[in-house]
């Protein structure tokens, strides 16, 4: 987690969520629980956990608040998080998640995103999408969105790079999306953007890695198939879970047959995720997730 303020943009909601992350000890929900009452707040929604294997206590609190009472508020809660060793973020609820996509030639989980973004069920604002191809170019114009063509090789990669990392600081990124990205992020952006860049991998982690998994599965004989949302570092498909699902199948059906299976699961097991990102649910604990869906 990171530490004090929402969002670093001005908060013009009194719907807010709190995220916070501290070591476990008597008293943290009374502090902050109290000082939200103290506020003149109510709150609306609340989850914690406690994680006896690192001794952290992290808590996700959805509450309103008079508007006159946020920076007080913000300011109880500097004191609270000096008292308990506490990393904590206010966000305003109503304010969507800035966005950045990446895919290449399949586009079939950036479409779902374009869609779930059109009917309000995920509170993002897609702002650009950037791809190695240009075969998405027309159904991203068609959406009023920016489209970037950023061709890549081992040659060009740093050059690359350091483009997606202007238009991530032009659009004020939240987070990234890999809609099945099929190009490796470097060691310094997946370390500059920890816990900001989501992946969605056409396999339920660990197995059938590489290539062409569903061919691997076929031929294995698998009877469930699935996808895994994570987040990405610079060890290839081995950063924190967010969210995973499967579906069962049977030797009756080609390997064609789970592909389509398998791009259904991705695109529930990516919008999930990308969800639980934007609504401020997931919280890193070390190598894995807590994410309080």
């Amino acid at each position: 987690m990171c530490g004090q303020e929402a969002e670093g943009r001005n908060m013009t909601s009194s719907n807010l969520i709190l995220v916070l992350g501290c070591p476990d000890q008597p008293g943290i929900v009374y502090a902050v629980s109290g000082a939200i009452v103290a506020a003149r707040g109510n709150i609306l929604e609340s989850a914690q956990f406690s994680d006896p294997s690192t001794n952290l206590f992290l808590m996700r609190v959805c509450f309103s608040v008079p508007s006159q009472s946020v920076e007080s508020l913000s300011q109880a809660f500097a004191d609270i998080a000096g008292r308990y060793e506490m990393t904590w973020e206010i966000h305003d609820s109503s304010v969507p998640a800035r966005v950045l996509i990446l895919v290449s030639k399949f586009d079939h989980c950036l479409v779902d995103l374009l869609y779930r973004q059109n009917i309000g069920d995920l509170a993002i604002n897609i702002c650009a999408v950037v791809s190695n191809h240009r075969h998405v170019s027309q159904l991203v114009a068609s959406h009023a969105i920016p489209f970037h063509h950023l061709p890549v090789t081992a040659e060009t990669k740093s050059e690359q790079e350091a483009r997606l990392r202007e238009i991530i600081a032009e659009c004020e990124i939240d987070f990234v999306v890999l809609a099945r990205y099929m190009q490796i992020l470097s060691q310094e952006l997946c370390n500059d953007l920890a816990g900001r860049v989501i992946n969605i991998h056409h396999s339920f982690l660990p197995g059938f890695k590489g290539a062409r998994p569903y061919h691997q599965a076929h031929a294995h004989g698998v009877k469930l198939i699935g996808a895994t949302a994570h987040y990405a570092t610079g060890d290839l498909d081995e950063g924190p879970i967010i969210e995973q699902d499967v579906a069962r199948v049977s030797h009756a059906q080609s390997p064609d047959q789970l592909v389509a299976i398998g791009r259904e699961i991705e695109q529930r097991v990516l919008g999930r995720a990308v969800k639980y990102q934007a609504e401020h649910r997931v919280v890193l604990n070390g190598s894995k997730t807590v994410v309080f869906a």
